[in-house]
């Protein structure tokens, strides 16, 4: 059966997670890490799509972000493909392919769907055993949206911004945010969207975006589907 075409849309928030072949390691030391975001802020700059969290793991990567263009983000994750696997591959001695197969990606909501997105996200590393708190791994967006350091990566959500008239309300607004684990219920959401591609909707979004777009936004229900004139259970 034909994949169906990922749904992006200008202007709009989206989930991506990029997931290394066979689940090998992207990232050999901190040089393939500061290498691989070095390629995504110039494929973003250069095919307008902002960033706006993101953390970079053992053998695969999530970020947030809003392209500019119907076509943005496809560019861009070629462009950062294309540049930071020639790259690897040449400084490890290597040759084939290192990403497994598209970028999947879903659309998020927002601000419905921000700060839980932006959470998942950001406690990622730590949910992993690798820190003890998001914001002590360095490949991450939690330091930049704490305050500790300036991130150039990184471009605020407008979601962010509305959680607090100053910084410093907002970094202890994101802090409070942080230190609550999500629960299994919203990983599982999370996981299930940004797997399979569904974007993440609540149900007035869900009718909104239908009116935009002519194609399905959420699953089939399981089961057979029912003939004309068949009784159906109430």
């Amino acid at each position: 059966m034909a994949r169906m075409p990922r749904l992006v849309l200008p202007g709009a928030l989206h989930h991506v997670l990029q997931r290394g072949n066979n689940r090998q390691p992207v990232f050999v030391d901190d040089f393939d890490r500061q290498a691989y975001l070095d390629a995504l802020r110039e494929a973003t700059r250069l095919h307008e799509v902002r960033v706006h969290g993101y953390v970079l793991m053992p053998d695969h990567v999530h970020l947030l972000v809003t392209p500019q263009a119907a076509t943005s983000l496809a560019r861009a994750m070629q462009t950062l493909g294309r540049r930071y696997v020639a790259a690897f591959n040449r400084r490890h001695g290597r040759t084939g392919t290192l990403w497994e197969g598209r970028f999947r990606t879903a659309l998020v909501e927002s601000p419905a769907y921000f700060t839980l997105a932006l959470r998942y996200v950001e406690q990622h590393a730590m949910r992993s055993g690798v820190v003890e708190r998001p914001q002590d791994i360095r490949w991450c967006s939690a330091a930049h949206h704490l305050g500790l350091h300036r991130d150039p990566l990184v471009s605020e959500h407008p979601a962010f911004w509305a959680t607090g008239n100053t910084p410093f309300e907002r970094e202890a607004v994101h802090r409070s945010a942080l230190a609550q684990a999500l629960s299994e219920q919203e990983l599982a959401l999370l996981r299930r969207h940004v797997h399979a591609g569904w974007p993440l909707l609540s149900d007035e979004g869900r009718r909104h975006l239908a009116e935009r777009v002519h194609r399905p936004l959420a699953p089939r229900a399981a089961g057979r589907p029912i003939r004309r004139n068949e009784s159906v259970p109430e």
